[in-house]
């Protein structure tokens, strides 16, 4: 039986989930994904802050599992995520993000969470997951170059005179739609699976054949979601070709927007998930709980920071967007299958950042990357710091 204090404790904690959970929504998942759609004009600024936050709560449903389970049980070797911990990593990480919301610079979310998280749980007697951390520190490092050097390589390659766009760009809505086709949902679980992809659910009603240990049903299944999607954005281009830029630039931002709500959830109440046990809440209806923030913070403060991502760091046109969109999209899916903590901040940064540079750096602020970049890595220390000192003076306090 949960005692009154731990239950008052307990609110507390779920009540600082929920600020951060606004806080990211009107952060790097409300401001992130339709940023450079609204650097091309393909949507407007209030439009794209409605839009995301219906697909971000959607991501956050259907995709939010792996990393809410990784933030929460993974990042510390021991149980030592008590109430009193989760509600300090996240007063303290909210706080910090909020902060840059209304400064105008986009903090690392998953830095400042991972560091206060991290913070409490050594305050706390845990141990460190050096696995774990290698995992998370070696995609935080290789996102800027990987994300920056595909979006630079995809927008040279579209604004090069010998590859045709209605060629180019129904080839790249193929790529997208052979990531679509093996991402995971929750809805699509098949077994003892908690997620299952389109791919594999199909298959599974198909005779099982493999070749070369791939499964033949996968591998058609993947073959015709290419076709369709690859199809469709080719017929798009043909009616109107910038037109139908604007309106792939569109879905990509949408499953941008569906993935930052599958990455960013577990962010928000990752730490809660330790104590699911003694309030017996099923993690669904905490992952439905985080959505909803998401989609709360989205409405009311991702406008700000969707102008200041769109205008200040470069001004795009549809092609570059795309660019930028499509390895933005790949880079998101793979956190979220590997269950790993990723800022949206850095990843549709570096992606603008690289597009921008194959224009030669046309629209491209240097000065504001400098100070995000600063900000990134401040936002690591800044948040393991105050949360370990803050929680120790909380439990000193406590105690005595």
């Amino acid at each position: 039986m949960v005692t009154p204090g731990t239950l008052a404790t307990l609110v507390v904690a779920a009540l600082a989930s929920l600020f951060m959970a606004w806080a990211i929504g009107a952060g790097s998942s409300g401001s992130t994904p339709f940023a450079p759609a609204v650097g091309a004009n393909a949507i407007s600024v209030m439009r794209a802050g409605f839009i995301v936050g219906l697909l971000g709560l959607s991501g956050a449903f259907l995709q939010g599992e792996n990393v809410t389970q990784a933030v929460g049980t993974e990042l510390i070797v021991g149980p030592v995520l008590t109430a009193t911990a989760a509600t300090v990593a996240l007063l303290v990480a909210a706080g910090l993000v909020a902060l840059g919301v209304f400064a105008g610079y986009p903090i690392a979310t998953a830095f400042t969470v991972t560091g206060a998280v991290v913070g409490v749980g050594l305050a706390n007697g845990g141990l460190p997951a050096w696995g774990k951390y290698q995992q998370i520190l070696s995609l935080w490092v290789l996102t800027p170059f990987v994300g920056g050097g595909a979006a630079y390589g995809t927008a040279r390659l579209l604004r090069h005179e010998s590859v045709s766009e209605r060629v180019a760009v129904p080839v790249l809505g193929g790529v997208v739609g052979a990531i679509v086709a093996n991402i995971d949902f929750a809805v699509l679980a098949t077994g003892d699976a908690n997620a299952g992809s389109i791919s594999r659910f199909v298959a599974d009603s198909l005779p099982p054949v493999e070749l070369f240990g791939v499964s033949l049903g996968a591998a058609l299944v993947t073959l015709a979601v290419v076709l369709l999607s690859g199809g469709a954005v080719a017929q798009a281009m043909h009616r109107d070709e910038a037109r139908g830029q604007r309106r792939f630039l569109l879905v990509l931002g949408g499953l941008v927007a569906f993935s930052a709500g599958g990455s960013q959830v577990g962010l928000a109440i990752g730490p809660l998930v330790p104590l699911l046990d003694a309030v017996a809440v099923p993690l669904p209806a905490l992952l439905a709980g985080g959505g909803l923030g998401l989609l709360v913070g989205s409405w009311t403060g991702a406008p700000r920071m969707i102008k200041a991502l769109a205008q200040d760091y470069s001004s795009l046109g549809p092609r570059r967007s795309i660019a930028a969109m499509i390895p933005s999209f790949a880079i998101a899916q793979t956190a979220v299958a590997l269950g790993i903590p990723v800022s949206f901040n850095e990843i549709i940064v570096s992606a603008i950042v690289g597009s921008g540079y194959a224009a030669g750096g046309a629209g491209v602020s240097k000065e504001k990357m400098g100070k995000t970049v600063l900000a990134w890595i401040g936002s690591l220390s800044l948040a393991f710091a105050v949360s370990y000192g803050v929680f120790w003076v909380v439990s000193t306090l406590l105690v005595s």
